[in-house]
Parts: structure tokens; sequence; C-alpha cells
């Protein structure tokens, strides 16, 4: 008998490589699955199509956690704490809305600890927190070659230039949630 209480995530934070490596990392964190949501094209997008920044997706991830060993609020202090929640359409070089800083909410309880981690980790940063907070729509599955996109590719370039330091900064922030 398992004592379980598996929950969903989805958060956007630019480039879902970097997300989905994060989260990985993280003790309670059972799955994550790099996809698309927060769009208006019709129909399931391919990546190139997220890319043109056309379709009004964002890359996001969809973390599936234990929520009696890791809770959703911690889940967002590790997002908000590993991306750039400041920077509007955009993380590091990845620009476009496709690459937002965003929230999605599944429930209203989701929303208000969406809002009130907003609120604190705010101080924290020199600029506005642009972090976008909002329902959940379709999600749509990312294609296979996304998923466990970092495991895979460590040693490509934007890996060890763009996701090695969030995984530094990831380990140096919240060496206590690690697996």
């Amino acid at each position: 008998m398992s004592n379980k209480k598996l929950q969903v995530a989805t958060v956007g934070g630019g480039c879902f490589w970097c997300t989905e490596a994060v989260f990985q990392e993280i003790e309670g964190v059972e799955k994550v699955v790099s996809g698309y949501t927060g769009g208006t094209a019709p129909g399931k997008p391919t990546y190139r199509e997220i890319c043109s920044g056309l379709t009004g997706h964002a890359e996001i991830v969809q973390i599936t956690f234990d929520a009696s060993i890791i809770s959703y609020h911690d889940i967002l202090l590790i997002f908000m704490t590993t991306h750039d929640p400041t920077t509007l359409n955009r993380q590091g070089a990845d620009v476009g809305t496709q690459y937002r800083s965003v929230i999605y909410y599944h429930d209203q309880v989701q929303k208000e600890v969406a809002e009130q981690t907003a609120t604190e980790v705010a101080p924290y940063f020199d600029g506005a927190i642009v972090t976008e907070i909002s329902p959940l729509g379709l999600v749509y599955e990312a294609e296979d070659y996304h998923q466990d996109y970092y495991r895979n590719n460590s040693s490509q370039g934007y890996c060890s230039a763009v996701i090695g330091p969030k995984l530094s900064k990831l380990r140096k922030l919240h060496a206590n949630k690690l697996k």
C-alpha cells in the first residue's frame, strides 16, 4: 500500500530543457514531462511552430510530485529561484513569448499558493516579478527527443553553458531538497 500523495505542477521558466533538468534532481519528484500550453493555435503544436512564437504556447514542464515529501509551495520556490522571474518573455538568450515565466494552476488552492509564493520571493529580486499565473488549459507533450534532454545530451554546448549553471544554483540554494 502506497502512502504517496501525487500532485502535478505545471510551470514554464524559459527553455523546458532547463526546467526539466532542475526538477529531475528534486526529492519527491516522480516524473517531469516537457510540453507546451497556453496558446490559441488549433491542433497539437510542433516544436518548430512553438519556436516561431506565433502559437501563443509556452514551453512548460509538468512535474508529478509526492506531496508527502515535497510541497507545491516548495516546488514553486525552487522554480522561482532557479530562473529569472523578472524578465518578460525571455530567459537569457532565449527570447519570445514561448519562453515566458509562467505558473499554470490546476485549481484554486494552487492559484493561491502561486500568488503567495510570487509575493514571498519578490523582495529578493531587483526587478518586479513578471511571472504569469494562469489557469491550466490543454497540455501537449513535446516530441520524444525533448524528454530527458539534459540527461541524454549533457555534453552538448547549450547544456554545459545554460543548464549547468542553473543546476549549480539549484544545488547551492536547495541542497536540502535534492535526491
